[in-house]
């Protein structure tokens, strides 16, 4: 309706306007079909003032056609330099660039993550390398090896926690072994002027030369520590030594063997794992039970070797631990239990002693201390020290291979005194030296090698 009122208002207009030009004798109205065939009129007027129009470049429509084309300029200008014009548009191609942005700098981080991945790998296969390498070579060693004879059958092997006859980190019997046994030095007879030379009691009047009974094959066994048990109880015989190699965090096993030949020959009859780590080479072995020292603390502990389980724990008070108060080789050998004719001992210091040799004599089940002796010697000065008879012994050196027993104190006196008799540290790193009553040797453990050492007790002339 509104098309057909607006079509005849413009059909009045023309007709007005060629009324107006038909008398003035200029004008002319025609029509056709354009080009897509729809119906047209025009008409022309001539002007009655105007010879001829002027540019149609000045026209209102012209003007009009280039304001509008220079705000369609803008616009495409705008939008090229990443301007948002207000519009919905804009602020998609901006959030659609930030997008691009953020998935770029996530890839550049998986790219980062995967070579570190690829790096970590390529060092795993690096290392695996060098391990196959190190094995192949003990493999070639081991083929070289002479094949040890398998032990007597009166030998038990099933409880030893290894394969049978075989202990991976100690050489098996061969000529240098031999030549060490026939260095045995020869030690004086006792005399009858000096009963107590071997019947009993008396002060440590020399030393013999090391005689070396096994050495260790492997670094857990630079250090060390080896015992026999002077009050053995059942299942384990008189003849029983033990045996610890104390390098290393973890030091839990203890290697039992049934005689001093299966010790030399590598053969553990026993292999016991302790419940707790030990610390230092201070352990020892009485009334069938293992005495030592829990790891990075003042804690001793009586391990039950028949029921193999902890039959009591106790802190040794003010004692040091963990390297405040050790031996002068170091190892942490802050507190060292000894044993000797007169019961379970312990060698220690503390802040109050400011760092001289305390000895205490402690209930073999309890654990309590039963006595004290504050000694005028520093631990930190002497290599070892060990007990015979109620005295307490130390050695000047760990790595001079011709050094003294220089100091005793007798704690039935509580009277110290220096002393200078000869000992040999053959292998020059001696990290263990204890008092074997029931042999009356000195066990020790110098550098990778288990040795003894025969001693003579009487009287000072």
């Amino acid at each position: 309706m509104i098309y057909l009122k607006m079509w005849s208002l413009a059909v009045v207009w023309i007709s007005s306007l060629l009324v107006s030009a038909q008398a003035q004798g200029t004008a002319s109205l025609w029509k056709g079909n354009d080009r897509s065939g729809r119906c047209q009129y025009s008409f022309t007027v001539d002007s009655p003032k105007e010879a001829s129009c002027p540019s149609a470049s000045t026209g209102p429509e012209m003007e009009a056609l280039k304001a509008r084309l220079g705000l369609l300029e803008v616009l495409v200008a705008r939008l090229a330099g990443g301007e948002a014009p207000g519009t919905v548009a804009g602020a998609g191609l901006q959030e659609a660039h930030s997008q691009a942005m953020r998935d770029k700098a996530q890839l550049q981080r998986e790219k980062t993550q995967l070579q570190r991945e690829k790096d970590r790998l390529a060092q795993q296969v690096e290392d695996l390398q060098k391990r196959v390498a190190e094995f192949q070579k003990e493999a070639e060693r081991l083929r070289s090896r002479p094949c040890p004879q398998a032990p007597p059958p009166s030998v038990p092997q099933h409880d030893s926690g290894l394969r049978p006859g075989a202990d991976p980190s100690w050489h098996y019997g061969g000529p240098a072994y031999q030549e060490l046994k026939a260095e045995v030095a020869e030690v004086p007879a006792p005399s009858p002027e000096n009963p107590e030379d071997n019947t009993g009691c008396g002060e440590l009047l020399s030393v013999g030369e090391p005689v070396s009974h096994r050495k260790a094959d492997s670094i857990a066994g630079k250090y060390g520590v080896w015992m026999q048990d002077p009050e053995p109880e059942a299942p384990y015989g008189p003849g029983m030594l033990w045996r610890i190699d104390t390098v290393g965090s973890e030091v839990r096993q203890l290697f039992g063997y049934e005689d001093m030949q299966q010790l030399s020959r590598g053969f553990p009859t026993k292999v016991l794992l302790l419940p707790e780590a030990m610390e230092s080479t201070g352990a020892a072995m009485y009334r069938g039970s293992l005495y030592y020292q829990r790891r990075r603390s003042r804690t001793l502990i009586r391990y039950d070797l028949a029921s193999e389980s902890v039959a009591a724990r106790r802190d040794l008070p003010h004692a040091g631990f963990h390297g405040q108060f050790p031996y002068s080789w170091g190892g942490y050998t802050d507190i060292d239990f000894a044993v000797d004719e007169e019961g379970l001992w312990v060698i220690y210091s503390t802040n109050k002693a400011k760092g001289a040799i305390v000895l205490s004599q402690l209930d073999p089940h309890s654990l309590e201390v039963l006595r004290s002796w504050e000694t005028n010697i520093r631990k930190t000065t002497v290599a070892n020290a060990f007990m015979i008879c109620g005295r307490l012994y130390t050695v000047a050196s760990y790595t001079s291979p011709n050094t003294t027993v220089n100091y005793s104190f007798d704690t039935s006196t509580s009277q110290s005194k220096a002393m200078t008799v000869p000992f040999k540290n053959r292998y020059r790193y001696n990290s263990m030296v204890d008092y074997n009553l029931v042999q009356r040797k000195l066990f020790a453990w110098d550098n990778y090698h288990i040795v003894s050492y025969d001693v003579r007790l009487g009287k000072q002339q």
